[in-house]
């Protein structure tokens, strides 16, 4: 490819060649059509990765158009670097989830090293500083003989980034499952605050402005990134580690200082970092977001390896890098500010009113292209799918018939605790610096939470989702994935404000896979339209199967769910451990507790039925909107007015496992009765949606409260149950020494083995 940049001979462009770029035969037509010629290695490559599912979202934007976006505190929704929401006071809180799968199979230290640097500037990009890391992770069986080194990989290079550039990672969640053997999901969230008059965005205006490169210089890592990211892995897997990006959080420290300094002068037009497709990418998010053209010289583009083509520099997916437009007669003043912090600046190009993009080298054009077909107007696919009752026949989940108790509930929830998705994840979040920046208020919750520096303000972010309910009923399962990041913040005392999300699922291609994204898509917007929960930004992430040896296929459907709220008065933030013995413990949720309904009392796809007898039939737990924001409500009410000392929402391992985490939180037993109108099994290992337990310590005032009432129907049907008291050293027969050992086992056995 040492003749790449340049005006290549037309024979060069062979079938082969563009199939090794990703392009389908149709897709190569529309590219002839939009050039209204033969493109050249350069244009060839740039429509590749601005047309690879990864940049274009062409299988899921017709359907991401659906879900609801919009709200008063709403000040930027999806099409920006990230999501933006009014925190009051005249304050933003700007934030984004993303993946970065496929580098962390790979290569999975610089694969999540270098997701955590690639949010972060998703969100310094728009003028934040970033004060919260979060991240949601999938991983196969403990067992597979990959998987250890995997996980080491990714925490490692979660922490050494995060760590490094001195960003608190507060919140996340990990669990693992045989669908992600030859497929783990890495997926990084990031969380900024900045004046709400100083958002910066991405639209490149002014004809004759400099366009400025700053950052690290561009080196041969990273190129077809997004292009390997928008395919499944055969068994050629590990062959394509040169495409996995190589990160320096130390580096991004100072290009956050130095946009940050920059940022406070009048200098910026616009600026968009440099992600998946580097300089091709941001080059065209610019142009097109400013109804504009773009010229750059590569000769001018700052380099590390020699004789690198335009090629290469604009499929490079080096990190730490941005582009600006200045305006004109800042550039002097920019690049002294660049200078002290020791990064690169250099003046590549110019804004033009052409709308297309036009790339010289060494004095020739290599590049010229409309800037319309490969952006605005790339490909936008309709894939065909399944209906929800073909999904349900092609998935053949199976009704509970026989429906199994529990004959000593200690016992299983012993078990539980020591499972790998209910173990303690303390060997993962010790090895995350939680405390830097000094304004971390809790973690280890059900939502990490962070004071909003200099203020009573308090951020709370929960990351979420259950793929065992997506799979059996993608649709349920999108509601109960925003339905739980609702509930996690409410626990804390947060108002729920906005979700941002991070859309894993296998090949669009298969209409049972298309089924599970657009079904899941319809759940999670009805969800958030109920809860007054919008969706601000995200991310789609699709291909994720293996062919590869010893992994499985595609991937269970994964849109986990990143939830910001805010908490006024920081001082009133909920925590879930016991406080005191004596205090009375409540089960909030539907009022119809005196007859069980076995739809309700839901054994179905819960983790005991599974890791208890090995069996995972049932249907999804269906979630009642009206009953979750009803529940919410009331639950944020308590706290408000300080009737409860502990709040924790019921989730996987049901009741007896919420019991167990305050319990293990506080140190505090208790005492708890079961509702004999219910199995053993139904009542502390249900995973009946929309429930939180509440300690009070004072059931009086709490009666009286409640028996103001409500006009608001809604709000009745919400019902307290009381399950007992704090105290003593056990629940269900358990000590709690016992419990801590049991939670403590999986870890400490599976990486010290």
């Amino acid at each position: 490819m040492d003749a790449g940049a340049k005006a290549l001979p037309m024979s060069e462009i062979t079938a082969e060649v563009v199939a090794q770029h990703g392009l389908s035969e149709e897709e190569y037509e529309r590219v002839l059509h939009a050039l209204g010629r033969e493109p050249n290695l350069v244009e060839l490559g740039i429509f590749s990765v601005m047309w690879s599912e990864h940049c274009s979202y062409k299988s899921s934007r017709l359907h991401l158009k659906k879900l609801p976006t919009e709200a008063p505190w709403v000040i930027c929704g999806p099409g920006e670097n990230a999501g933006v929401i009014d925190i009051g006071d005249g304050q933003a809180a700007i934030f984004k989830m993303e993946s970065h799968n496929h580098p962390s199979y790979i290569e999975p230290y610089q694969g999540a090293a270098t997701g955590v640097g690639g949010i972060l500037r998703d969100v310094f990009t728009m003028g934040a500083r970033p004060v919260a890391n979060a991240n949601a992770l999938r991983f196969g069986r403990p067992d597979h003989p990959k998987m250890k080194h995997l996980v080491q990989g990714v925490v490692a290079g979660i922490g050494g980034y995060g760590n490094c550039v001195g960003v608190p990672t507060v919140a996340g969640e990990t669990n693992f499952h045989p669908a992600y053997d030859g497929n783990i999901l890495v997926n990084a969230m990031t969380v900024g605050v900045a004046d709400a008059d100083k958002i910066f965005y991405s639209a490149a205006t002014g004809v004759g402005n400099p366009i400025v490169y700053v950052g690290s210089k561009t080196g041969r890592d990273g190129i077809h990134g997004a292009t390997m990211a928008s395919a499944d892995f055969g068994e050629d897997a590990e062959e394509k580690r040169p495409t996995v990006q190589v990160g320096d959080p130390f580096t991004e420290k100072l290009l956050i200082e130095a946009c940050l300094e920059l940022m406070a002068t009048d200098a910026i037009v616009a600026i968009q970092d440099m992600g998946a497709a580097g300089l091709t990418s941001s080059s065209v998010e610019m142009a097109t977001n400013g109804k504009a053209g773009i010229r750059l010289d590569m000769n001018k583009v700052p380099c590390r390896e020699e004789g690198m083509t335009p090629y290469e520099m604009m499929l490079s997916e080096s990190q730490e890098r941005m582009l600006m437009v200045l305006k004109p007669g800042k550039e002097e003043m920019a690049a002294a500010i660049f200078e002290k912090w020791e990064l690169d600046f250099a003046v590549i190009g110019e804004v033009t009113d052409t709308r297309h993009m036009v790339l010289e080298f060494d004095g020739e054009v290599v590049c010229d292209i409309p800037l319309g077909p490969l952006a605005a107007d790339a490909p936008e696919y309709d894939r065909p799918y399944l209906s929800k009752e073909e999904y349900a026949q092609w998935a053949g989940i199976e009704p509970m018939v026989a429906r199994p108790d529990s004959g000593n509930p200690g016992k299983d929830l012993l078990e539980l605790l020591a499972s790998p998705n209910l173990a303690s994840k303390a060997w993962i979040s010790e090895q995350y610096d939680s405390q830097v920046g000094a304004d971390t208020l809790q973690t280890g919750g059900d939502a990490g939470v962070v004071r909003v520096h200099g203020t009573k303000k308090a951020l709370a972010i929960s990351t979420d989702c259950t793929p065992r309910y997506v799979y059996a009923n993608p649709y349920e399962g999108g509601k109960q994935a925003i339905a739980e990041a609702y509930r996690n913040l409410c626990a804390v005392g947060a108002r729920p404000l906005a979700v941002t999300n991070c859309l894993n699922f296998a090949n669009p291609q298969r209409p049972e896979i298309m089924a599970q994204f657009v079904h899941a898509l319809d759940g999670m917007g009805e969800a958030c339209r109920e809860l007054d929960f919008p969706i601000v930004s995200g991310n789609v992430s699709l291909y994720n199967e293996s062919k590869a040896t010893g992994g499985g296929s595609a991937i269970l459907p994964t849109p986990a769910i990143g939830g910001v709220g805010i908490i006024d008065d920081y001082d009133t933030m909920m925590t879930m451990g016991f406080k005191a013995e004596g205090e009375t413990i409540y089960l909030i949720g539907a009022e119809a507790w005196a007859t069980p309904d076995p739809e309700r009392s839901h054994l179905g796809k819960s983790l005991w039925l599974s890791v208890v007898h090995g069996r995972d039939e049932g249907r999804t737990p269906p979630v009642d909107l009206t009953l979750e924001k009803a529940a919410g409500k009331i639950v944020r009410q308590l706290i408000a007015d300080g009737l409860v000392s502990a709040v924790h929402d019921v989730s996987d391992g049901g009741l007896a496992v919420a019991l167990a985490e305050m319990a293990m939180a506080s140190g505090i037993g208790a005492e708890v009765e079961q509702n004999e109108r219910y199995t053993a099994a139904q009542w502390w290992f249900g995973e009946d949606q929309g429930r939180y337990v509440v300690t009070v310590p004072d059931p009086q005032a709490l009666n009286e409260a409640l028996a103001k009432g409500t006009e608001d129907e809604d709000q009745a049907r919400v019902g307290f149950r009381r399950l007992g008291k704090t105290g003593g050293d056990s629940l269900l027969g358990v000590s709690l020494d016992d419990m801590r050992t049991a939670h403590r086992s999986f870890f400490k056995e599976w990486m010290e083995g």
